[in-house]
Formats: structure tokens, C-alpha cells, sequence
């Protein structure tokens, strides 16, 4: 019978096969015949006995579900974790839209928070230099050389 690997504990060395029959059989170590350790996604060939799994093989006409590296996934973290990358990657979606849509917001928030202070301040510079320029010489000399006015 052909399947693929649902579930492998190496603690108590025991796995679980999903069938093509539909069915899900259970295998223990000593049935394993492969000199690597089981892994979810494996595909397998085994012999059946009630609902265990005897005699279990890997199946070399369908490739395995390749697992995610894990040096890729930690500089990916590193690198670009704040837009969520590493998540992506992991498979995660909803964490990785969490993490970008934060730093998406957080940016956009920032840049606004950072950008409408200089606005205010450029537009009291305009008033300002306005103001200068409209004062005759003697009136901008008194104000803001002899008695220091600061503000408009």
C-alpha cells in the first residue's frame, strides 16, 4: 500500500501513515526500513495488519515534502524580519501579514508624525519672513535686534 507520513514522535518512536485506501495506519520503529528518520510529507510503500503498518519503505517514485532551512529562515529573520519575511518563508501567513502590515503602518505613521511638524514649522517660517519683510527697517531693527522678540 502507498501513503504518506502524517506524524513521527522520536520520543516513543512511533508514526502515523495516511493510506491511499483513506485509512490512517500506525507504525513503531522496528518497521521502519529506511536508514533515515522519518519525517512528515514522507511518502511511503508499507504492508498493512489490521491498523498497523508493517514493513515500511520509502517511496522512491514520488519526492518528499522538502522541509524549510532553518540558516535561511533565521537570516531571513534577521535581515528582513521586520516586514514579516521569515514568516513567509516559514509558511506562516498570518503572522507574516502581521509583522508587514505593522511595519507598513508603523512607517506610514512615523513619516506623517515626522512630515506634519516640519509642514507647521515651514509654514510659521513663511508667516515669519512675512512679517519681517512688511516692517520698515526701524520697526524690525527694534523688535527683533534690540528687544529680541523670538515669535512673529
Amino acid at each position: 500500500m502507498k501513503g504518506q507520513i502524517l506524524e513521527y514522535s522520536s520520543q516513543t518512536n512511533t508514526g502515523t501513515i495516511s493510506a491511499s485506501d483513506g485509512k490512517r495506519y500506525y507504525f513503531s520503529g522496528p518497521e521502519w526500513k529506511v536508514n533515515t528518520y522519518p519525517t512528515r510529507g514522507m511518502y511511503v510503500d508499507f504492508e498493512t495488519n489490521d491498523d498497523q503498518a508493517k514493513a515500511v519503505y520509502l517511496d522512491v517514485t514520488k519526492p518528499a515534502i522538502r522541509s524549510k532551512d532553518k540558516i535561511a529562515a533565521g537570516l531571513l529573520a534577521i535581515f528582513l524580519g521586520g516586514l514579516g519575511i521569515h514568516k513567509f518563508y516559514l509558511g506562516f501567513t498570518g503572522p507574516g501579514l502581521v509583522y508587514l502590515l505593522t511595519n507598513t503602518i508603523g512607517f506610514a505613521i512615523t513619516w506623517i508624525m515626522l512630515f506634519i511638524p516640519n509642514m507647521v514649522l515651514g509654514v510659521i517660517a513663511i508667516v515669519e519672513g512675512i512679517i519681517y519683510l512688511t516692517r520698515t527697517d526701524q520697526e524690525f531693527e527694534q523688535e527683533y535686534v534690540v528687544h529680541k522678540k523670538q515669535w512673529f
